[in-house]
C-alpha cells in the first residue's frame, strides 16, 4: 500500500467529463447514422432500380447479355459489396475521430 500523500486522482489518468463525452458520443453517433440513411439510400435504389427498369434496360446487352440481367445478377452484388466496403472504412474513420475527440477533451 503506498505511503505517498498524493490524492488518488491525481495517479490517475485524467479523464474527460461527463458531458464531453456526451457530446462526443452524439456527434459520431448523428454522423453513423447520415452514413447509414446514405448507404441505405443507394442500397434501396440499386434493388428498385434493377426491377423497376428492367424491360427498358432489356434491348441493350453487355457481353451478349441484356443489361438488366447483368445488372440484377452481377452490378447489384457488386454494388452491395461496395457499400459493405465504404460502411466499413468511413465508421473506421469516424470511430477514430470519436477517440481523438474523447483524448483532446481529457
Amino acid at each position: 500500500m503506498p505511503t505517498d500523500s498524493a490524492p488518488a486522482s491525481a495517479t490517475n489518468f485524467a479523464q474527460p467529463s461527463r458531458e464531453r463525452i456526451l457530446a462526443a458520443r452524439a456527434v459520431h453517433w448523428s454522423r453513423a447514422r447520415k452514413l447509414v440513411l446514405v448507404l441505405l439510400g443507394l442500397w434501396l435504389a440499386t434493388g428498385f432500380g434493377t426491377v423497376f427498369f428492367a424491360r427498358d434496360l432489356a434491348h441493350l446487352s453487355v457481353f451478349g447479355w441484356p443489361l438488366s440481367f447483368y445488372l440484377a445478377a452481377q452490378g447489384a452484388s457488386l454494388i452491395y459489396l461496395a457499400i459493405i466496403g465504404a460502411y466499413a472504412w468511413r465508421m473506421r474513420v469516424l470511430d477514430r475521430a470519436y477517440l481523438r475527440m474523447l483524448k483532446e477533451s481529457a
